[in-house]
């Protein structure tokens, strides 16, 4: 049974923003893809963001990676994209899947259920052998882009306490870990939702 079976099977209708996070390789595009897709809705990836922003500078993704190390102009440029998304789908009252590293964090209390996602490294390694990227590079990345986040706006991005579902998806499949996202969008309740942990806004 594929994702996108598991989702026409569990077609929800709910107006609700939801994010997904995580690091390379914890599946987090095909989760977005399956929520979308039962959800009937839209979605934007902050790595196809990435790659737009490659494209419109005529730079690979390697080179685009190597200039971000060199300036903080690219990852805020990034943000910035990801911010005015999630301002307007917040304010939407319509359903909206956001998917990037620092979404949850972007999307803050605009958010109606917040994800992540992760992995144990071999097996996100095992997940990308045939990306643009190279697992090495990725990897510095993830340790890069945690200090950044630190260093730009104070966050900690080993604090999940934001999230209101983490899923090891080393622990369950394509298939189940959709179920599991899906049976808590269909089971959010907004007049018994007693609060989400809050997230102030942060300037970009």
């Amino acid at each position: 049974m594929s994702g996108t079976s598991v989702a026409a099977e569990r077609e929800i209708d709910r107006n609700l923003f939801v994010t997904v996070s995580g690091p390379p390789g914890c599946g987090a595009t095909t989760l977005v893809e399956g929520i979308a897709a039962a959800l009937d809705c839209g979605y934007v990836s902050g790595g196809e963001l990435f790659r737009e922003i490659a494209a419109e500078r005529d730079m690979s993704l390697s080179q685009l990676i190597a200039k971000a190390g060199e300036s903080e102009e690219i990852d805020r440029a990034l943000d910035k994209r990801l911010r005015r998304i999630a301002e307007k789908w917040g304010a939407a009252n319509k359903a909206f899947v956001l998917e990037s590293r620092l979404a949850g964090w972007i999307a803050g209390n605009r958010a109606d259920i917040r994800i992540w996602l992760d992995a144990p490294d071999g097996v996100r390694a095992d997940r990308t052998l045939d990306r643009e990227e190279m697992t090495s590079e990725m990897q510095v990345r993830e340790v890069i882009e945690e200090q950044r986040y630190q260093s730009y706006y104070g966050i900690d991005l080993s604090d999940r306490s934001i999230y209101d579902l983490a899923i090891n998806t080393g622990r369950w499949n394509t298939e189940a870990t959709l179920d599991l996202a899906l049976t808590a969008i269909e089971g959010y309740d907004v007049e018994s939702d007693e609060g989400a942990f809050d997230t102030p806004d942060f300037e970009i």
